[in-house]
């Protein structure tokens, strides 16, 4: 067996004074959670141990089967795959396959109450996909379609890792091993533990250290819904594109429709989102007029799932790392993109440098640090996507603008590309924060502001669709 133990990772053990904490021939490792980050870790784990000749057993532990309709199977998330996690997927060799993706998104229809603008892929492609996390909503025709989730969990078993149909309650440990407890009884004890529980499972506010008092990263309550139309509907009135709204509601942060074969699923992100401004979304004009007739109909399923807004206080100790969303995510966007960084992270440490908390200080919490960063960004780039919200004379320029550069064939698409990344999640928040600050950004923002604004000709001559 090829050793890649580091000196920096043993001088941290030498100043513990302790043996170092490595995966070692036949050591067992459990991963709590069998959604994007646990599938993701155990492949990339499993694939890293193989380059390394070394040996391990990897059991998932995941009581949902991902081929249920409704709850049963449902992972509480609007199924966006980000254009850069489908190229980084590619560039792994993991490719989506095409029964898997419900639709190619190749564009995105702003709507606001000064009116409606279509804003094109950068690329020309469709490389956004809307897949289904389970096996579609409630009420939908039974049926083997292939959810995201499932093709992931069957790509980590291909590679070695064993499915557990068992719902994991409590995890101990001790200094040689941690041990699984489950709703139907013992689980058995591992050697170390990934836990990919989600942010909306009581395991996630569980898991800590020995001696420290578990704790839960925040949360924020968001809303997601299913509305079926049949596939003609749907092809007629949303057709390929992500229909996103900028409306001056309080507390609402993004909402989205999503078209997905048979049905349109709706994604509200905000402040502790309740019945009441649902309703306040719902019945506005902008979202009534995506509808047939302008009604919008009673949805066949819907959820208040938590999400993750800043990062768990303490997401790794001796002998386990919490990866994901129970850990850490991206503000608001590219969950399953950021539980893909963080399973990469965790394995490359686990496998090539220990398993021990500092281990995980010095090579796993590096890529939280980035996305937390990041994410302190983001907060500034929704405060200035508010000033858009609130303000008509805003809303008026930021439609102008979008509009000349949709039309233009040569022009910089400097706002299209900023709208795009932010809705997408394609690019960090600090990379649209540079664009938006960019001297040629602001003069351009600062014409459309007075244009847009002149009695009769802003509002009349860069933009037909605006009211």
């Amino acid at each position: 067996m090829i050793s890649f133990r580091t000196g920096r990772a043993a001088a941290s053990d030498a100043r513990a004074g302790r043996p170092p904490l490595t995966l070692e021939d036949g050591a067992r490792v459990a991963v709590v959670g069998g959604g994007p980050a646990g599938s993701f870790f155990s492949y990339f784990l499993l694939n890293l141990a193989h380059l390394v000749d070394l040996d391990l057993k990897v059991d998932i532990f995941e009581p949902r089967p991902f081929t249920h309709c409704g709850p049963a199977g449902c992972n509480h998330c609007g199924g966006i795959v980000s254009e850069s996690l489908v190229q980084l997927l590619a560039a792994e060799g993991v490719n989506l396959p095409l029964d898997a993706v419900q639709r190619g998104i190749d564009s995105y229809q702003l709507h606001m109450d000064v009116g409606q603008v279509r804003i094109e892929t950068p690329l020309q492609e469709q490389r956004i996909a809307a897949v289904y996390r389970g096996n579609g909503p409630r009420s939908s025709e039974p049926r083997m379609l292939l959810g995201f989730d499932r093709f992931l969990q069957e790509l980590a078993c291909e590679h070695g890792a064993t499915l557990r149909r068992r719902l994991v309650t409590g995890v101990e440990f001790s200094p040689s091993e941690a041990r699984i407890a489950c709703a139907e009884g013992d689980g058995g004890s591992y050697d170390f533990v990934a836990v990919a529980a989600g942010i909306n499972t009581a395991l996630a506010g569980q898991i800590a250290p020995p001696g420290t008092q578990p704790r839960r990263a925040q949360t924020l309550t968001t809303f997601i819904c299913e509305f079926h139309l049949g596939s003609d509907v749907v092809d007629a009135y949303f057709g390929n594109s992500m229909h996103v709204f900028l409306i001056d509601l309080p507390r609402l942060e993004f909402a989205a429709l999503i078209p997905k074969g048979e049905y349109v699923t709706m994604c509200m992100l905000g402040h502790d989102v309740d019945e009441a401004l649902v309703n306040a979304f719902l019945n506005t004009p902008q979202v009534r007029e995506c509808f047939p007739g302008g009604r919008v109909p009673d949805n066949v399923c819907h959820c208040f799932p938590r999400i993750n807004v800043r990062q768990h206080p303490q997401p790794f100790g001796d002998r386990f790392v919490m990866i994901g969303d129970c850990g850490v995510t991206r503000l608001y966007k590219d969950g399953i993109g950021s539980s893909y960084r963080t399973a990469k992270a965790a394995a490359l440490t686990a496998v090539l440098h220990g398993i021990g908390e500092e281990n995980f200080r010095d090579y796993f919490a590096p890529t939280c640090r980035a996305i937390t960063r990041d994410n302190a960004i983001g907060r500034a780039v929704f405060q200035g996507s508010h000033l858009f919200q609130r303000f008509r004379f805003t809303r008026r320029a930021l439609l102008r603008m979008t509009t000349l550069e949709q039309q233009s064939k040569t022009s910089a698409r400097r706002l299209s590309g900023i709208l795009w990344d932010v809705f997408s999640g394609s690019a960090p928040y600090n990379d649209v924060m540079m664009r938006g600050c960019h001297p040629s950004f602001l003069a351009g923002l600062l014409g459309n502001l007075v244009a847009a604004n002149l009695p009769k000709v802003g509002r009349s001559s860069a933009t037909g669709s605006s009211q």
